[in-house]
């Protein structure tokens, strides 16, 4: 099986948020809700202070804990290329998703009563575009596509500081991050 995957240019990012807006926008999400989300970290102290911006949604794993914890299969992996899907009708609303996700990536609709999550703009892949976050970004710090290329081509760094372990779950995510995100 192919497994699509994220490659993000924290390098180049200047948290503008343009990604998570056009995530909101396009799966019409409620305030509060977000299925991508841009995280800024600081720290430091004079004369020698940091601060770097982390853009993170599902990170369609290739071991994801929410499709293995998901009592009613709701959650599952496509087939064609390793998308973790979200079947609404067979959610119950239960929250062992958003429990057993490391990365937060899906969220309880409390309107709902369900949860959901970044389906990696399923429907315009399927139609031979790109997923909303990465056509919005102004920066082209976001790629998306099969991740062993994205690796090829950007290197494997999945582990930060912010993030856990990328041994829990095997995100389809690479990074080129800024020094001070170095674990």
């Amino acid at each position: 099986m192919a497994q699509l995957g994220f490659y993000y240019d924290m390098t180049v990012c200047t948290s503008c948020k343009v990604c998570q807006i056009a995530c909101n926008d396009k799966n019409n999400l409620e305030v509060g809700t977000l299925f991508r989300k841009v995280y800024n970290f600081e720290g430091g102290t004079f004369p020698k202070p940091w601060a770097y911006n982390l853009s993170i949604a599902c990170n369609h794993c290739a071991e994801p804990k929410c499709t293995k914890n998901c009592p009613t299969g709701a959650l599952y992996k496509r087939e064609k290329d390793g998308i973790v899907m979200f079947d609404e009708e067979k959610c119950i609303g239960c929250k062992l998703c958003t429990w057993s996700c490391p990365y937060g990536a899906p969220k309880y609709i409390e309107s709902k009563g369900k949860s959901g999550k970044c389906n990696f703009c399923v429907d315009l892949i399927d139609a031979g575009g790109q997923p909303a976050c990465v056509e919005a970004c102004q920066m082209r710090a976001l790629e998306f596509g099969d991740i062993e290329e994205l690796r090829k081509k950007h290197g494997n760094i999945a582990d930060i500081k912010g993030l856990p372990d990328s041994g829990m779950t095997r995100p389809s995510l690479t990074m080129k991050p800024n020094k001070e995100a170095m674990k």
